[in-house]
């Protein structure tokens, strides 16, 4: 048993859980954890090589049905996310872009005629997508999105440019989200169509085993067809972010056992004064209430599992696991850095490209105070946003 499981919560996994966990833990050391320092400093990551490994073991739409996916459930989902970040934050969200965020849009909005072309594809880890929500001067606030979407005939013609976008220079599909004279809609966009344009952005500072860019979309036209038949209005996109942030409530924890585990070792390994830096109380201390933490975020994280295969999961009750596992993690990761002194700040050592990825993921798909309202307004009653 981790000595991290202090509350013995692994007891309450399934048999098949741990096994899936296994396997994807496997996974990492052998294709993530040997390259990915590299990756990190040159600002590079196979992701298509990786795509395909992972479609392999079925892990691309993996707590979907039918399709060439797995069905799994959402906790061996959420454990799978975890150990994918314990490799790298970067590593997870090219699984999470791809599966819980692109595939889950077509998957739960697509026609059947979407569903067969792209899916299957998707999930053998063939095609890439990504999800385009997110524009230059809209974040937290997409309901104020400026790319537009107009009919001519029966086609469909798409303006603007979404920022930030996980997976764009190598996807072959991308959902576009779009302002329409009937509302937001969604619409299923091969990246080689006319008019569409991708650049990477670069120069990160975080997630830079991740690849982002930019999607610029000069009217662009689609046949009818392209368009989410199911996807009416802002709740579709924000349903498929619903689903994606799931498994930013697992995969947070996995970068932060990766710090408390680095730091166990090399508090144990490192003398000073003549004694191990374990055996110091104040480092005791951080160790204890790192641990504590990240325990209760685990707890949290398998009770909204368990919600979630139950059917019974609620967007606010995933805000709160958001909120606090990212939270947490970041924390985790910057006292971590401190055990390791000036060590900490090494490539050789996991936690600072941790600690400058999680500064990614506590701001992604729904920043800390959007979270903070989330929980506000189920308390109160009340919505704050406007």
């Amino acid at each position: 048993m981790s000595p991290l499981d202090l509350l013995d919560v692994d007891s309450s996994l399934s048999a098949e859980e741990r096994q899936i966990r296994a396997v994807v833990r496997q996974l990492v050391d052998d294709q993530v954890r040997p390259y990915v320092a590299g990756w990190y400093e040159e600002g590079r990551v196979p992701a298509r090589e990786l795509a395909r490994e992972f479609g392999k073991l079925g892990l691309l739409g993996m707590h979907l049905t039918g399709y060439g996916c797995a069905g799994s459930s959402a906790v061996a989902y959420g454990l799978a996310c975890l150990e994918l970040e314990a490799g790298d934050s970067g590593i997870r969200s090219l699984v999470s872009v791809q599966g819980a965020l692109a595939m889950y849009a077509i998957w739960r909005y697509g026609s059947a005629e979407q569903k067969q072309r792209w899916l299957p594809t998707m999930a053998a880890g063939e095609a890439i997508g990504c999800f385009a929500l997110t524009e230059p001067d809209h974040g937290s606030d997409p309901a104020s999105m400026a790319t537009r979407a107009r009919r001519d005939g029966d086609d469909w013609v798409l303006h603007g440019t979404k920022m930030w976008i996980t997976n764009a220079t190598i996807a072959d599909v991308a959902v576009i989200w779009a302002r329409t004279d009937e509302g937001i809609r969604g619409f299923v966009v091969p990246t080689r169509t006319s008019g569409v344009t991708v650049r990477e952005i670069r120069r990160k500072m975080s997630l830079r085993a991740s690849v982002t860019g930019e999607i610029s979309l000069d009217d662009v036209r689609l046949p009818a067809s392209a368009r989410l038949p199911e996807a009416v209005g802002l709740k579709a996109p924000l349903g498929c972010l619903t689903e994606a942030r799931h498994g930013i409530v697992w995969g947070a924890l996995g970068a932060a056992r990766d710090c408390l585990e680095t730091a166990l070792e090399y508090a144990g390994n490192r003398t000073q004064f003549g004694r191990p830096l374990a055996g110091f109380q104040l480092t005791q201390a951080k160790l204890a209430d790192m641990a504590v933490e990240w325990s209760k975020g685990y707890l949290l994280a398998l009770q909204l599992g368990r919600l979630a295969d139950a059917d019974r999961l609620r967007p606010d009750q995933v805000s709160v696991g958001k909120l606090n596992n990212v939270r947490e993690a970041l924390a985790i990761a910057r006292q971590c850095r401190t055990i390791l002194g000036a060590n900490g700040v090494s490539g050789a050592y996991p936690v600072l490209r941790h600690a400058n990825n999680l500064e990614s993921v506590l701001t992604y798909e729904g920043t800390s105070e959007i979270h903070q309202l989330v929980i506000g307004q189920r308390l109160t009653g009340v919505s704050a946003f406007a």
